[in-house]
């Protein structure tokens, strides 16, 4: 990772953003080559075959740029493709579980963590998986969010709609006694507002995107603090409307962005 050229960040519409906004944060002088695949969000109601697919035509396209690391920023997509991505890619390769995992256990206390996150995510068991990696005494509960998704991709974060919607699929939560919640999907964080006035404020709400980041930053071996000679570029596509895709994310990241929309159904390269 000693070159200018771009980290590639991959998601199934928006919510990668919050992984983006990170690894801006802690690494402002890379480049970022941002798809969101929100023609075809969500994936957490998919088939593996249909993730997978998906997700290696993402990765084709992104493949195309002279990229330096790959950040699979979906949940849903990392439980089910990352080690397989890993193994035939031939630059760096980083999910979204095992950070938010790392992060879970540094932050709790009790021991009680929750996990919310698509279908597939939590059927997955992959973070449970990971957390008792690091810590097999843990209590781990997840719960399936499907309609957080969709409200987010329809830019409905603050709607009343919204509300009612993370009030009523979170209240299973409240009778177990959790002191930290893993938002185990990277569009949840643009609900964390709502999800945090819904569980109250002694649950702490962990993203993974801060503790990706810092996995890039070790990757790159301190490169953050090395002045590169010229100005980060960020590119950004999406395979759904551009139009909508820009307004969230200049709302997100708070500055102006250009969205092209590319289509990705006609690629096949990988089997």
């Amino acid at each position: 990772m000693s070159n200018h050229n771009p980290i590639a960040i991959i998601d199934s519409g928006v919510g990668g953003l919050t992984v983006a906004r990170e690894v801006m944060r802690q690494l402002p002088e890379e480049s970022i080559l941002y798809f969101g695949d929100n023609a075809r969000c969500p994936y957490g109601s998919k088939t593996p075959e249909e993730i997978r697919t998906n997700t290696f035509q993402m990765i084709e396209f992104v493949s195309a740029f002279p990229i330096k690391a790959l950040v699979v920023a979906c949940n849903t997509a990392t439980a089910v493709v990352l080690e397989e991505a890993k193994s035939i890619l031939s630059y760096p390769v980083i999910g979204v579980i095992e950070p938010g995992a790392r992060a879970a256990h540094g932050q709790t206390k009790s021991g009680r963590i929750g996990v919310i996150g698509t279908e597939t995510t939590i059927r997955s068991g992959a973070y449970e998986n990971a957390i008792k990696r690091i810590n097999p005494g843990a209590f781990v509960f997840g719960l399936a969010c499907p309609g957080f998704v969709p409200l987010v991709e329809s830019n409905q974060l603050g709607s009343d709609e919204a509300r009612e919607e993370v009030r009523r699929t979170l209240a299973p939560l409240l009778s177990y006694r959790l002191d930290t919640l893993i938002l185990g999907c990277t569009h949840y964080p643009l609900l964390a507002p709502l999800i945090q006035e819904t569980l109250g404020p002694t649950i702490t709400l962990i993203s993974s995107a801060e503790e990706t980041a810092r996995e890039l930053a070790a990757l790159s071996k301190k490169q953050a603090g090395r002045k590169f000679p010229s100005a980060p570029e960020h590119l950004f596509f999406t395979s759904g409307d551009a139009v909508t895709f820009q307004r969230i994310a200049e709302d997100w990241l708070r500055f102006p962005v250009r969205v092209e929309r590319q289509s990705l159904e006609v690629l096949t390269h990988f089997k």
